[in-house]
């Protein structure tokens, strides 16, 4: 047989394929319509570990890692399909459905108290003042204190870095989230651009570089090139330029924003010296009342998932289904569970349409400990 004519016998098994694919999803259908009145759980992996050994026996070795593949796949087709039969209805969806339906402004205020980590000159403070008009801002010691600022009431919102382009997750903040209550109400993306300051009329040589942790590892290159800085991290690059304003000692040099040179006045002794000079961190701002703008095209949650195969390969695949674009996935350990995680995921859809809420209100019976994190726009 010549090419062509092994391709219309593919084609003629394809036709087969698809005609009992239809005929099994129409099954599956009536599977979920059982397994709502009774109330049984939509997966159940004894039943799925039985066909996959059943079919692969049938296929023979050769094909059988094929077989095994393809079943799997399978699954979770019908396990998706499944959950748009049965539909979900939750206190979280009910909730969402509530805010969207009331009258809201369709932007952040320009006027509110907002909780900022650090002191005057601090990133989180040029990120306030971009997300803000008019803002009152309330400086505390760590993102902690942030945290509960907002969560209490003692400030409307609150900023927080949550990822730098270069160093990487602020994995304080991630691990801060399950502690608290709060929603994500808007985000922005800060350029940020690192230097190297000192004491005005300092002289001789510097021997001790102080900054947040962050901002030392975004420019590890240029304290690598310079093997005598010691280098030693502080609550945040605004407060440790306050530190080297007041140190009697000349040798020691903070890397932070030209800002804080101004602010403390210090000299510029070195400029851009990131390692990459496009270097951006991402903040959030965060309130303790769920409040979703109309412009918000960005959605955040956070999960558990147990450790056992393809579960998150699970919920991957019913966003994929669903046509949601995934831009962010970071998962973080759970104390004191061994080798399970928690995982916060990011991704483009607006919450106005009916069909995101139910895939939220899906996705929370299919999780464990799932939590809205927020929807918003950056």
């Amino acid at each position: 047989m010549d090419l062509s004519n092994i391709r219309e016998k593919l084609d003629a098994i394809d036709t087969k394929i698809t005609d009992l694919l239809v005929e099994r999803m129409n099954t599956v259908a009536q599977v979920a319509d059982a397994k709502k009145q009774t109330g049984k759980a939509i997966r159940d992996h004894a039943r799925e570990r039985s066909i996959i050994n059943r079919i692969t026996l049938q296929s023979g070795d050769e094909f059988a890692p094929y077989i095994k593949s393809l079943y799997q796949t399978l699954f979770n087709l019908s396990c998706n399909y499944q959950s748009q039969k049965m539909g979900y209805e939750s206190a979280l969806s009910a909730r969402i459905r509530e805010q969207l339906s009331a009258p809201s402004a369709r932007t952040l205020p320009n006027r509110a108290v907002v909780a900022c980590q650090g002191t005057e000159g601090a990133y989180a403070q040029q990120a306030c003042e971009k997300l803000f008009e008019y803002p009152t801002i309330l400086y505390f010691s760590s993102f902690n204190d942030v945290f509960n600022a907002v969560e209490k009431g003692m400030c409307q919102y609150g900023i927080l870095p949550l990822e730098n382009s270069t160093a990487g997750s602020v994995t304080q903040v991630y691990d801060l989230m399950e502690q608290h209550a709060f929603h994500i109400v808007g985000a922005c993306r800060l350029r940020i651009d690192h230097c190297l300051l000192r004491k005005k009329g300092a002289k001789g040589p510097i021997t001790r570089v102080v900054s947040h942790e962050q901002a030392l590892r975004q420019c590890s290159d240029y304290l690598e090139a310079h093997p005598l800085y010691q280098a030693e991290a502080m609550k945040n690059t605004a407060v440790a330029a306050e530190y080297v304003a007041n140190c009697e000692a000349n040798d020691v040099a903070v890397i932070a924003s030209a800002v804080c040179a101004d602010i403390y006045g210090l000299e510029i002794a070195e400029e851009n010296i990131s390692n990459v000079q496009n270097n951006f961190t991402r903040f959030i701002c965060i309130s303790r009342e769920l409040k979703v703008y109309p412009n918000a095209r960005k959605v955040s949650i956070m999960f558990n998932l147990p450790h056992a195969p393809g579960a998150l390969n699970n919920i991957i695949s019913r966003l994929a289904l669903a046509g949601v674009n995934l831009t962010k996935l970071e998962s973080r350990p759970i104390p004191g569970r061994e080798f399970e995680f928690r995982f916060f995921f990011d991704f483009e859809a607006d919450l106005h349409d009916p069909a995101i809420v139910d895939l939220i209100s899906e996705l929370e019976k299919r999780t464990e400990h799932f939590v809205f994190l927020g929807a918003y726009s950056e």
